[in-house]
């Protein structure tokens, strides 16, 4: 077999053939990128710091009824190893997504993108597998030194757990969230996130802490409505980035984005007052009902089967 077929045979074999076209092209892009390459090497090198310092200095956890996912107070008080993965992985990395969707919309991309089998559920979907898997990758690459801080001692395994947890967790809405504010203008993509995110933490801030409060510790109940706080807003955040691909809107129609915005505006109130009707317990009603209002708002319906795309 001569170099030509070698290398044909590498290109085709880089990535399963079952893999989704979309996720296949981030993947092979978001690779080549600094946006992955610089982050990668950076946070080895502030782990490595971080876990110097601390044990410099001495860091002990303590064990809590309050250690669960999405505690952001706890991760902000983890020590300095836990603040550097989370500036890293919630921070830089997500925050390069804000590009993605300007890529396709700017160029005209998209409408070549949706004249193929792809859905606009399945363009979104596939850049967000993209942009957190490679800030999952990132994270799993730093589990060696969650071990070594483990094994020498002064950390307890359910802290460290819930500090992961919240990582994987924060970066995978953020990144959501960065992808949605990235199909807008670049004038309005700051506004749009900074949007996204104060409603997440009002909501996460109002229903995770009256869970935590009337059970008494982050229990079963306590994960459930974190778990569904995810769900609603990565929803939340590529419905808003799908709801950019429309093509063309009808005369009696009101502009998708400007529902899913006033979506995120208005649900810390429906998700607060879901909590406080339910003495706190109904947070995760309140996730999963907006989670499927994002879901239905930008339905469209065609006439004939065939040309459905969502």
């Amino acid at each position: 077999m001569d170099a030509r077929g070698i290398l044909e045979g590498i290109w085709k074999s880089d990535l399963p053939e079952s893999l989704d076209p979309m996720t296949a092209k981030e993947l092979r892009q978001g690779l080549r990128r600094g946006v992955f390459i610089y982050p990668f090497l950076a946070v080895q090198i502030f782990a490595l710091i971080a876990i110097m310092v601390e044990f410099e200095i001495g860091h002990d956890s303590e064990a809590t009824e309050y250690a669960g996912v999405l505690n952001f107070w706890m991760l902000a008080n983890a020590g300095a190893f836990w603040i550097a993965i989370a500036v890293v992985c919630m921070v830089l990395m997500p925050l390069g997504g804000m590009i993605l969707m300007g890529q396709e919309l700017e160029d005209g991309n998209h409408e070549l993108l949706l004249l193929t089998k792809l859905t606009r559920w399945k363009i979104v979907i596939g850049k967000f597998i993209t942009l957190w898997g490679l800030t999952a990758l990132t994270f799993i690459s730093l589990l060696p030194y969650v071990v070594v801080r483990y094994w020498i001692g002064g950390i307890e395994w359910t802290h460290e757990a819930a500090c992961a947890g919240t990582v994987l967790a924060g970066s995978a809405i953020l990144c959501a969230g960065a992808i949605g504010a990235s199909a807008f203008k670049r004038v309005f993509r700051g506004v749009v996130f900074t949007v996204f995110v104060f409603s997440m933490v009002l909501s996460c801030g109002i229903s995770l802490f009256f869970v935590a409060d009337v059970s008494g510790g982050c229990g079963r109940v306590y994960h459930l409505t974190a778990f569904s706080a995810v769900i609603c807003y990565v929803i939340i955040g590529l419905a808003l980035a799908r709801s950019r691909l429309r093509l063309a809107l009808l005369a009696y129609e009101t502009k998708p984005s400007s529902m899913v915005i006033g979506l995120m505006i208005f649900a810390p109130v429906v998700i607060g007052g879901a909590t406080g009707a339910t003495a706190g317990w109904g947070g995760l009603a309140g996730f999963l009902g907006v989670a499927l209002v994002a879901v239905k708002m930008d339905s469209v319906v065609r006439p004939l089967p065939r040309q459905t795309r969502d």
